[in-house]
């Protein structure tokens, strides 16, 4: 669904936006030269594009060889205009690559893009960022400007920049500047280009807001500040906790809509009409990669460790945690209704990565329903044309089927709906569970 305005969405308090943020104007002439990018994944790899398209010379670091290996190659979740970009910028010598974290020490701007998961009990798991960001303190250079683009809780800014970099005798805000300026990368989505995201910076000092501004505005058009790190921080979360909220409850209708017999999509694009006070999201077999199923993990826990709850919050991560295996119990029902056994019988999960068009498997919703079905004694293969091999959580690997024909299966799950994949073989399919809400024209199909 398409946004609205930040003056009409909240409230209609049209004067919020000038009221509560200062929108950044450059007062004089950039001095940023080069930037060095920690942290090359699918949040910083963008970065690093978008920095080199703004003429600045950028250090792209990662600790992983073979992820720099892949970026020469080009294999990597990229449109192919920005792929011809990155192609350019290294045979250019515009992008520098490297695993020397001592390179660190020649950039005038060091931004820090690195995962940050939850562990097995749902809590943060801060290793690759505390290693990052010891990397930068320790190579830190008066003069420089460091900004932490990585979702985390409230105060991790100072905790694992300002203090250290205080311990190093740096003066922060006055020898070394230190700002957060969360990421708005949504990978595969290329409608949602950098340029045209605003972004928000909050900085230690004033001082520090205004250089980390200089820096994110060579990406986006819109820079607004606002108090400190710790508003910037929460304001992450916040974004992610409202997309975590919106998607269990658009999963709800979507449960509500099969026992009335209704289209959610329909309903749900009938309710995005209205201008004003609706945002909309569309149901799905769960939800993947490291915003919504991690992110308000963090705030739950820092909260947690105060003594306090936010009930709402909590019930929509319950929500989207179950969302899988309500999946795995459609599948059985489905083979049932069919007088099928699900014991033995063959279902084939189309598409596996967290979302339509990327490689990425992070806390995708098909590892759980694949491990499901196969407790279940479930015969299960997997078709994804840009996995061809992937690992479930208790170390199984599995290899793609590459060519799947519809009647070798006693049901097919459309998890992921690559563009441009071809899934005309599910119409020869004798049951289709249609989780992705799409693929209305199928004969035999099903939604959840």
């Amino acid at each position: 669904m398409s946004g609205h305005s930040l003056s009409l969405a909240i409230n209609g308090r049209e004067r919020l936006l000038t009221d509560r943020l200062i929108a950044f104007e450059p007062t004089a002439p950039e001095r940023t030269e080069v930037v060095a990018v920690v942290g090359l994944g699918y949040v910083g790899l963008p970065t690093a594009c978008a920095l080199h398209d703004a003429t600045t010379q950028v250090i792209g670091f990662d600790v992983s060889e073979e992820r720099l290996r892949e970026i020469k190659a080009g294999e990597v979740d990229l449109p192919a205009e920005q792929r011809r970009g990155l192609a350019a910028a290294l045979d250019g010598g515009g992008l520098e690559l490297t695993c020397d974290p001592a390179s660190l020490a020649e950039a005038d701007a060091v931004i820090v893009c690195v995962p940050t998961p939850v562990d097995a009990a749902r809590a943060p798991d801060l290793a690759a960022l505390r290693a990052a960001c010891r990397t930068a303190v320790s190579h830190a250079q008066r003069g420089q400007v460091i900004v932490l683009t990585s979702t985390t809780y409230v105060g991790t800014t100072r905790q694992l920049l300002v203090e250290p970099l205080r311990e190093r005798g740096l003066l922060v805000g006055d020898e070394v500047h230190v700002a957060f300026s969360p990421e708005r990368i949504d990978p595969g989505n290329f409608d949602h280009v950098q340029r045209e995201t605003p972004r928000v910076v909050g900085g230690v000092t004033q001082r520090c807001a205004q250089r980390a501004a200089e820096v994110v505005r060579r990406m986006t058009d819109r820079v607004y500040l606002v108090s400190s790190p710790e508003a910037a921080e929460l304001t992450k979360l916040y974004e992610n906790i409202f997309r975590a909220v919106n998607l269990a409850l658009a999963n709800e209708i979507a449960d509500a809509c099969a026992v009335l017999g209704l289209d959610p999509i329909e309903v749900t694009v009938a309710a995005g009409t209205k201008p004003y006070g609706f945002l909309g999201s569309f149901p799905g077999p769960g939800v993947g990669g490291h915003c919504i199923p991690c992110d308000p993990h963090y705030l739950l826990w820092q909260l947690g460790r105060r003594g306090l709850s936010a009930p709402l919050i909590e019930q929509a991560m319950h929500s989207i945690d179950q969302r899988p295996s309500r999946v795995v119990q459609r599948v059985v029902e489905m083979l049932g209704e069919a007088g099928v056994d699900h014991s033995g019988a063959r279902v084939l999960l189309a598409g596996v990565s967290y979302k339509a068009g990327v490689r990425d498997l992070r806390e995708s919703p098909a590892l759980p329903i694949l491990a499901g079905l196969r407790r279940l004694g479930v015969d299960v293969h997997y078709h994804d044309p840009l996995l061809p091999e992937i690992e479930l959580p208790d170390g199984t690997r599995m290899t793609s089927e590459a060519a799947p024909r519809g009647r070798d299966w006693d049901v097919a799950v459309i998890h992921t709906a690559h563009p441009g994949a071809d899934y005309s073989w599910a119409r020869d399919c004798p049951q289709v569970l249609d989780a992705t809400y799409q693929f209305d024209s199928v004969p035999h199909r099903r939604v959840l």
